[in-house]
């Protein structure tokens, strides 16, 4: 008898350290499931959110889109993705902010926030260019002076952004 109660507990030992595991998996295993234009990421200190967004259109010269939200306040910024050559990029722009309709170049350069390379990294820690939308979500995104620039931008101060972000956001789920 007492053989079959330590066999029972046994199993009920090893479903219950089954089940440990798969609830404390990090998000960021779930992104190989997600695609692109569905990942939302977090910086490290919980302060910004990244959100892509499906473009919805084939003609498209960007090729993701993204707000990116400083929690706890009303700042919410809009970035595209668009593929340059020579060298092979994948160039962001964010932007805080920006007129409606026609705009001309200094609105656009008043109204923008940051622009530089954006990168993807996988599960190992490998860097690429970020991959279009229908791509395997990165586990992990990095924008090279993020924080930096926010701070020097109109997103920042009073009512606003007060707290400047890591350059790498963590992948956090996937959005449906």
């Amino acid at each position: 008898m007492s053989g079959r109660i330590g066999i029972t507990t046994r199993r009920k030992g090893v479903a219950a350290i089954a089940a440990a595991a798969f609830f404390v998996v990090p998000a960021s295993t779930f992104g190989a499931a997600c695609k692109q234009e569905q990942a939302v990421y977090v910086d490290r200190d919980g302060a910004y959110e990244l959100r892509f967004a499906p473009l919805n259109s084939p003609s498209a010269a960007a090729s993701n889109q993204f707000k990116v939200s400083a929690l706890k306040t009303s700042v919410v910024m809009e970035g595209y993705v668009m593929p340059s050559e020579d060298p092979v990029r994948a160039i962001g722009i964010l932007m805080f902010n920006c007129p409606e309709g026609d705009a001309t170049g200094a609105d656009l350069n008043a109204c923008t926030v940051w622009q530089g390379a954006v990168y993807g990294m996988d599960a190992e820690g490998e860097m690429d260019n970020l991959q279009p939308e229908g791509a395997e979500a990165a586990e992990k995104i990095v924008l090279p002076g993020l924080g930096p620039a926010i701070r020097e931008s109109s997103a920042w101060g009073e009512g606003k952004a007060v707290v400047a972000p890591w350059d790498v956001l963590v992948f956090k789920e996937c959005a449906t």
